[in-house]
């Protein structure tokens, strides 16, 4: 086996674990993580890819999936911290009550 499907088969456990931990956790900060990890599993796979096929455009994608994920992070980050300061909430389940 060469080590780019290597490499994928990381990415792929990455983002596997990193869905698994989205669909069962119901905490914010969890969510959050789990979603970065998600995003590392695809930069990773992008970078093999780019590095069996030749070229430069998966890097360039995964720069990209970076900056996406760095505003993500920082966003959520103080949406949390907002909520939380506001309601005391701190899982999925009780922001649905703040429709009401």
């Amino acid at each position: 086996m060469s080590i780019e499907k290597a490499y994928i088969l990381i990415s792929v456990f990455l983002f596997l674990s990193g869905a698994l931990g989205v669909i069962i956790r119901k905490n914010l900060i969890t969510l959050l993580i789990s979603t970065e990890l998600m995003l590392n599993g695809v930069n990773l796979a992008l970078a093999s890819v780019d590095r069996m096929v030749g070229g430069i455009e998966g890097q360039v994608f995964a720069l990209f999936v970076l900056a996406v994920a760095a505003s993500e992070v920082a966003v959520g980050l103080g949406l949390i911290v907002a909520i939380f300061r506001l309601k005391g909430y701190e899982g999925t389940s009780e922001i649905k009550h703040l429709r009401e």
